[in-house]
């Protein structure tokens, strides 16, 4: 498997996913215009997609969806909840099109094995995946209030990670947001910070070689620098020493991450 974080933060998220088979697109949280530009930035052809995977029905993460669903003809994958809180939202999508990918279930195209699990955020069904090919695992896990026991045993001992790390406590409460947003965000339905991420990461990480894209970044209550500190902080106090087998990587809300093999 390769993989590419395109854009990942409070604006818009999408990430890119192929093997030699197939190629996979989770979220469209951009416009099409967008969307095209961070796929020939990975030198990437949109009309070889083989699907676009939706988490859940929130704007950055569906801007672009229906556009192209349109223009390429690319079949869309989304939990049942999900398709009903999206329409009116993704214009008119083909019958043909589209397709349900039911919580905590499994799809098989070729080799490549994808797995859908339940976070905690607010939206009307959300998940996340694992891909999974040849005893290589990848996660995506971000958009939960928390990492459950239950989630923790599906992501533990992936390869790679595309892990949220979306808030400093700090920022946040000091921050200019309404008490009413700062309150949604730091419920068991919003986005876990810089270090409830890492205390989550320390308890499904094996030693192993293990990449993290630290990724949902907020635009005003984080920053890249701080958010890499404070995980790097926290797996040390947990007695995992990043750059030893953990390696900590960055993501942007404009700039596609290097497409890496897992």
């Amino acid at each position: 498997m390769r993989f590419s974080v395109l854009a990942s933060g409070s604006t818009g998220n999408a990430i890119y996913i192929e093997n030699d088979e197939h190629a996979f697109l989770v979220d469209a949280g951009l416009t099409g215009k967008k969307m095209e530009q961070l796929f020939a930035k990975i030198d990437r052809d949109m009309k070889k997609l083989s699907g676009i995977l939706v988490t859940h029905e929130h704007s950055d993460h569906i801007k672009g969806i229906g556009v192209l669903a349109r223009k390429y003809n690319v079949p869309i994958y989304a939990n049942e909840k999900t398709w009903q809180a999206m329409d009116g939202h993704i214009g008119k999508i083909a019958l043909d099109q589209k397709f349900v990918f039911n919580m905590e279930t499994v799809q098989s195209f070729g080799s490549l094995n994808i797995e859908s699990f339940a976070v905690s955020h607010d939206a009307a069904d959300p998940m996340f995946y694992v891909f999974h090919e040849n005893g290589r695992k990848l996660v995506l896990i971000t958009d939960t209030g928390y990492v459950s026991d239950r989630m923790k045993g599906i992501i533990r001992g992936a390869d790679s990670f595309v892990f949220e790390s979306n808030h400093d406590i700090g920022m946040l409460q000091m921050g200019r947001y309404p008490w009413s947003i700062k309150r949604r965000i730091l419920s068991d339905v919003g986005h876990v910070s810089n270090e409830d991420a890492a205390v989550a990461m320390s308890e499904v990480v094996f030693e192993k070689p293990t990449q993290i894209y630290l990724s949902h970044l907020s635009k005003d209550n984080n920053m890249k620098d701080l958010a890499r500190m404070s995980v790097t902080q926290t797996l040390q106090s947990c007695g995992i020493i990043a750059g030893e087998y953990v390696q900590i990587h960055d993501t942007d809300a404009e700039e596609p991450t290097l497409l890496v093999t897992v």
